[in-house]
């Protein structure tokens, strides 16, 4: 095993022991109100030996759950929740960063007093199904989003990184990937609106930069990261340009001087192909984040090759809590059970065992 992985690394104004992040998951263990408990901080806790955690997708503002039981940082007994957790994380010697995520056309009425979803075109998610207290069901078609409302979107935003902050993160990713609200405004697929924030790439990603530019303001820019995902069809996303789209975006990031961009590199479902990494390496100037199906070996290599500076592993730090150390020694890996990924309790959560010793 290569060892760039285990080289400390700055990102922002942290400095990373080692460049094995672990990937933001959604595994559904918040408790009524959406508030963290015990349990998710044991879990956080568990995986504190990562360079950085990126915690899970978590509501900015209240009325916007896409998930059913994923937590929110709007409310204060949210913030209790979650202080719990990086207590924890820091208590075990991580840092822990929070996404900060508004589900836009992926929300449901059934999990929101009946709300209907809203989004930047009035065009719903097709051929899948969300879960809900009523079992599985179709998504819904979304209300178009007036200009006038999103300056209250960004003002979320903001409030949810003051909250984040007082919750005791090191750093927040704004969530700009698998086709929730930023994602759906940022990619031609789902942004069909016309005037200030559709038509061209510069207006589809306005709301995105209003949102790092309010957050920016809260935490300063070398702790907000984002994360992007130009080729994932989830969610029943498409981009004409995904090549075109990291390379303006890229561009343009480097005025903010983020900690981070943090880029999927592919599509869950194999429908989109191409390489994004290589035009985002060449725009971008900043610390480079790469996500999706790497192996220890591959991701040394591409740090070893100055395509990347970190990766972030999803399922593989899902099954394996002393991950990096596994890297490390070439140990085998356990491996993950989808079948619990999104189901209540310790089982797949909290119970994948370490390395003795």
């Amino acid at each position: 095993m290569t060892n760039a992985l285990f080289q400390p690394l700055r990102m922002g104004a942290l400095t990373l022991p080692n460049r094995i992040l672990m990937a933001p998951l959604t595994r559904c263990r918040a408790g009524d109100g959406h508030v963290p408990g015990h349990l998710m901080a044991e879990h956080y806790a568990q995986r504190a030996s990562a360079g950085m955690i990126i915690a899970e997708a978590t509501m900015a503002m209240e009325g916007n759950s896409a998930f059913w039981r994923e937590p929110g940082i709007h409310s204060e007994a949210q913030v209790a929740g979650w202080k719990m957790v990086t207590d924890a994380v820091h208590a075990a010697g991580g840092r822990i960063a929070l996404q900060i995520w508004h589900g836009g056309r992926a929300c449901h009425p059934l999990l929101n007093d009946g709300r209907q979803p809203v989004a930047p075109s009035a065009l719903r998610i097709e051929n899948d199904e969300v879960h809900t207290p009523e079992g599985k069901k179709p998504y819904v078609i979304p209300r178009e989003l007036r200009d006038d409302e999103l300056p209250d979107i960004v003002a979320g935003f903001a409030r949810a990184g003051a909250n984040a902050k007082a919750a005791g993160f090191d750093a927040v990713e704004v969530h700009g990937a698998n086709g929730y609200l930023l994602d759906e405004f940022l990619r031609d697929g789902s942004n069909r609106r016309s005037g200030p924030y559709g038509g061209p790439l510069a207006n589809r990603a306005r709301l995105l930069l209003e949102v790092l530019e309010a957050v920016c303001a809260v935490w300063g820019s070398d702790r907000v990261g984002l994360r992007i995902s130009p080729l994932n069809s989830y969610n029943s996303m498409i981009d004409g340009d995904p090549v075109g789209l990291v390379s303006w975006l890229g561009k343009r990031l480097n005025d903010y001087r983020l900690a981070y961009l943090h880029v999927m590199r592919g599509d869950f479902f194999g429908l989109q192909k191409g390489d994004v990494m290589t035009p985002v390496r060449e725009a971008y100037d900043g610390v480079l984040v790469g996500n999706m199906g790497y192996d220890g070996a591959e991701a040394g290599a591409a740090i070893d090759k100055g395509l990347l500076d970190a990766v972030a592993f999803g399922t593989a730090f899902l099954a394996n809590p002393d991950l990096p150390r596994r890297l490390r020694t070439g140990a085998p890996l356990n491996a993950p059970n989808p079948a619990t990924f999104y189901t209540p309790g310790p089982v797949g959560y909290t119970d994948y065992p370490p390395l003795p010793g």
